[in-house]
């Protein structure tokens, strides 16, 4: 297990092994404030040696960006101040914390204000909310930026911004739910310039060095046939732009790492971002699971229990420089030392994902 030991540096942060928190949504924030109890969360993680973690999602400062309630914001006087204290007992433990900015777009529930997206299309090709306007489009770019300064101040290590599985950004990205005619849809080039967009503005709200992660998918939420890409051609032209634009490192979702993503090659989705923009590159996708995310039927919100596998194929393409940090869900809610007992050269001891007992899991 020597790769997964091994420091990485993105930007101006060096993180200590290759091991990477996924960002899960937990709901554990009400009011949309993250306390005590959910910087104790992720300390406990930074503790037990996890290299580097990506908060749960977090709400931007736009009205249609929340979807869910329980799910921590980030703006608002309050909001960041828990936020303040996370970062703190986090860096008091030796980790190092991104928080993940999320606009849910056409997922947002029939609720006031309306879910809006690019064209008004949801994930299963009917109505949802509106399209937005040049305005809104503006406004929402804006407020990404200003979440991604907002970590800066509070002295976050980088910032993610959440452009996988059928939220806002990744709307603009599939042509599932971008029937634009206008500058922002069309072929791949065109449907990333919104992406592009929220990446350049980020990456002129914080200091050069801030490092800036982007999450992609093909997958979307409750269609995981979905692709924004049918080909490297097509990848390419979407994640060229978002790379020029300050992308530092893509946070490739795949719900099973292991699987090639296009024929003719054994690399997954995380491999062809590396080698098509020679950015730094997040595998994640039930590693150490012998069950893969959204399998069967769900529990209380949750995927159904998955039983422990070992982790050395995946080490073995970490250490031929497919991808560069690998992430770990499920695994990590379960076992808050998952990492320090893979570093250790074996995860003999580790608990399986159980959601019914996520309860108590902290």
């Amino acid at each position: 297990m020597a790769g997964l030991g091994e420091p990485f540096t993105v930007g101006d942060l060096t993180v200590p092994n290759r091991i990477v928190m996924a960002p899960m949504t937990r709901m554990k924030s009400p009011g949309g404030v993250p306390g005590p109890d959910v910087a104790e969360y992720y300390a406990r993680r930074a503790a037990h040696r996890v290299g580097l973690i990506v908060t749960e999602g977090t709400y931007i400062g736009r009205p249609a960006a929340a979807a869910y309630d329980g799910v921590p914001h980030f703006h608002g006087e309050e909001a960041l101040a828990g936020w303040s204290r996370v970062v703190s007992l986090v860096h008091a433990a030796g980790g190092r914390i991104v928080p993940q900015l999320w606009h849910t777009g056409v997922q947002r529930p029939g609720t006031e204000p309306p879910a809006e997206g690019p064209s008004g299309i949801g994930l299963d090709g009917g109505p949802a909310g509106r399209a937005m306007s040049q305005q809104d489009i503006d406004d929402a770019v804006a407020a990404f930026a200003r979440g991604a300064a907002d970590a800066e101040r509070l002295g976050f290590d980088g910032v993610e911004l959440h452009g996988a599985h059928g939220y806002l950004i990744d709307d603009f990205l599939w042509h599932g739910t971008n029937r634009r005619t206008d500058r922002y849809g069309g072929d791949p080039a065109s449907r990333a310039r919104f992406a592009a967009e929220v990446v350049q503005a980020v990456r002129a709200a914080v200091s050069p060095g801030f490092p800036v992660l982007f999450r992609l998918s093909q997958w979307k939420v409750g269609r995981y046939d979905a692709r924004i890409a049918e080909s490297p051609e097509e990848l390419e032209q979407l994640l060229t732009p978002l790379a020029e634009a300050g992308v530092d490192a893509f946070h490739a979702s795949t719900r099973r790492y292991w699987l090639p993503e296009f024929e003719g090659s054994d690399l997954n989705l995380a491999g062809w971002a590396r080698k098509l923009t020679g950015k730094a590159a997040v595998t994640v996708g039930s590693v150490g699971l012998d069950r893969q995310y959204g399998e069967g039927v769900f529990t209380d919100g949750f995927t159904r229990p998955a039983g422990l596998t070992g982790i050395e194929e995946l080490v073995e393409r970490l250490e031929r420089d497919e991808f560069d940090l690998v992430a770990v869900g499920r695994p990590l809610l379960a076992n808050p030392d998952w990492a320090e007992r893979a570093l250790g050269g074996g995860l003999a001891g580790a608990v399986p994902y159980d959601p019914s007992v996520l309860a108590t899991l902290v």
